[in-house]
């Protein structure tokens, strides 16, 4: 008997909760390895960007998805999937993506600076909000009773704090820094992604009963994002390398963050769940395609 997906739960183990946790942290705290206070400043000389890509990652990201979910009408635990999505910062991985796209790494490592500081605020903002502006969201906000400062908490402990440390110890210890960051960076991220496949096999019945509520619904919603954050950054007259950068962080959520969120706050949640960990692995996928055809193109123009 097939189940509806907004009454069937995500096993994780909590033991491996926590350890996805520190994974996070620890991939956050490798960017910030790469992040200088100099990158703050030389960026307040010319703002716009930074400006730009913040207000496509907190007020156009979250717009586009609401927009999207009265459009597709998709089930509850679905919707809130892609409300949580599009309340987290963006992804860590934007920032190797931005440079093999060939795009403003100095940009992207900032605007990941940046939105992870806000996150703090916007993520569980965000949330509340967009989540509360559709009923069928509503009701399961109301059921479960999350205080976004509760939210606001967990986003400190896994993006603020290892985001301080990480700066703190660049500025004073640079050569250490580079060495750490070179191996931090790539031994957490396979650790993380490596969960992510425990957290589908180990649900292996679930997610082939279910993956076709979400398979399309989550590429159409990364297309989307990726083409707000393109044409956003074009309307207001940025460079090419710019609006590379700014739809790669538009498009590439911190789908990480979004999934501990689910587990730690929704207890696997069916759609939300599945939503999200199929993100999880998708906007790599998406990330990758999309810089390998701007790394392409790059090339062929200076040819």
């Amino acid at each position: 008997m097939i189940q509806n997906i907004d009454d069937i739960q995500i096993h994780f183990n909590s033991e491996n909760l926590w350890f996805v946790n520190l994974t996070l942290s620890l991939v956050m705290f490798g960017v910030a390895l790469d992040i200088k206070v100099d990158d703050f400043t030389n960026l307040l000389k010319s703002p716009k960007p930074v400006i730009v890509g913040i207000i496509s990652q907190f007020l156009l990201i979250p717009l586009a998805t609401f927009l999207m979910i009265i459009v597709i009408n998709p089930t509850p635990s679905i919707a809130l999937g892609m409300m949580m999505v599009a309340a987290c910062p963006g992804g860590n991985i934007s920032n190797f993506m931005t440079k093999l796209a060939g795009g403003n790494a100095a940009l992207s490592i900032s605007l990941t600076a940046f939105a992870s500081l806000a996150a703090l605020v916007m993520t569980p903002l965000n949330f509340a909000i967009w989540g509360s502006f559709y009923e069928p969201t509503a009701s399961i906000l109301r059921t479960v009773k999350v205080e976004p400062i509760e939210i606001a908490r967990f986003v400190l402990l896994i993006l603020g704090i290892p985001l301080i440390l990480g700066m703190v110890i660049n500025n004073y210890h640079p050569n250490f820094a580079s060495k750490a960051s070179r191996f931090l960076k790539p031994v957490s991220i396979i650790i993380f992604l490596s969960f992510i496949g425990g957290a589908f096999y180990n649900n292996l019945d679930i997610f082939l009963e279910h993956i076709h509520y979400v398979f399309v619904v989550v590429i159409a919603h990364n297309s989307l994002l990726l083409l707000v954050g393109f044409y956003f950054a074009k309307l207001n007259k940025l460079h090419y390398l710019d609006q590379k950068t700014l739809s790669i962080e538009t498009g590439i959520q911190n789908s990480g963050l979004g999934l501990l969120l689910v587990f730690s706050f929704f207890d696997g949640l069916g759609g939300m769940a599945l939503l999200v960990a199929f993100w999880a692995i998708w906007d790599i996928l998406s990330g990758l395609l999309i810089a390998y055809f701007w790394s392409d193109k790059t090339t062929k123009l200076k040819a």
